[in-house]
């Protein structure tokens, strides 16, 4: 929503290398598609997370249309800081187009090379982009000639080839164009719920000497630690595992009921949509209601019936 963002020109950018140059692991919540959005962010900004992405937003698109602008990105002038906004593109200028717009409410934008969607790759977006090297290099360089600010990043998030020599070759090349960091998706374009290569986020990691961040199946604070001990990444990313348990950087093992509260307080006072609102909690709810309070909670249909619900049952 782009009235918000003559406010959010006001909020002080923050340099998202800082949070790398901290020495601590940066805890990032990823781009989701539908979740990744201004009110699950402040949520989890409130449990430890350190970065956020926003959910990947078409350049052209977002370049063309104010109405793709004001229904795709949303933030604020109160702490929704460091940002960082994914977009899908495929050519140079379209990219920069798109992060000139956004480089005065954000603090960097990521360009997807990881989405191995059929409409993304169809399109040329997406994790079809590992496979032209010279392309994300050529992006990558066009957006830092044309940003003239130091501190606003550009990033990519990237999954790996099954010879890994070409994603080092990759990661490489765009940290010759001044690539800020690398986020790295564990697995191949084919691979959806095999086990995530962490020796082959190592390897990326021992041959660059830009932050890498690694992405693929952290679940718990504890998933964090060890992935980080495999890797030796400086970040970790945090898809499933933050909406099962928004909590889960600060320590919690499972959602909180004060986290479910906060969760409808932001909620409503952002007007998040019903199904969205809804959807969230049963995510959150997962691990801690039975199958037959699934049931009952899963079908209720409006704002209402889940405030009654979320009273009578756990007092929220």
């Amino acid at each position: 929503m782009i009235g918000d963002l003559t406010e959010a020109k006001e909020c002080r950018r923050k340099d998202p290398m800082d949070l790398f140059r901290s020495g601590q692991v940066v805890k990032i919540c990823a781009p989701m598609v539908r979740y990744s959005k201004l009110a699950f962010r402040t949520l989890v900004r409130k449990y430890s997370c350190d970065l956020c992405y926003t959910p990947m937003i078409v350049a052209a698109d977002f370049v063309r249309s104010a109405k793709a602008r004001d229904s795709e990105f949303t933030t604020n002038k109160v702490g929704d800081r460091p940002l960082i906004v994914q977009f899908a593109a495929k050519e140079a200028q379209v990219l920069c187009d798109a992060a000139c717009i956004i480089c005065p409410f954000a603090d960097g934008i990521d360009l997807n090379c990881g989405c191995p969607q059929r409409w993304a790759m169809a399109e040329g977006y997406g994790a079809c982009l590992i496979n032209k090297p010279e392309l994300v290099k050529d992006m990558v360089r066009h957006v830092r000639n044309q940003i003239n600010n130091a501190k606003f990043s550009v990033s990519i998030k990237i999954r790996i080839h099954e010879d890994l020599k070409r994603t080092v070759d990759l990661c490489q090349k765009a940290e010759a164009a001044g690539v800020s960091w690398i986020t790295v998706h564990g697995r191949s374009i084919e691979e959806r719920h095999q086990p995530v290569h962490y020796d082959a986020i190592k390897t990326i990691k021992q041959s660059m000497s830009i932050p890498i961040v690694a992405n693929g199946d952290i679940k718990t604070l504890k998933d964090a630690e060890n992935v980080h001990q495999l890797t030796q990444a400086d970040g970790v990313m945090v898809a499933r595992g933050l909406l099962a348990n928004p909590a889960m950087f600060a320590g919690y093992e499972e959602t909180p009921v004060k986290c479910i509260q906060d969760w409808v307080d932001i909620a409503l006072e952002h007007g998040t949509p019903f199904t969205c609102f809804h959807h969230h909690l049963m995510y959150m709810m997962e691990r801690i209601t039975s199958k037959q309070e699934k049931k009952v909670f899963n079908i209720l249909s409006s704002t209402s019936a889940v405030l009654d619900y979320l009273n009578d049952h756990y007092g929220v």
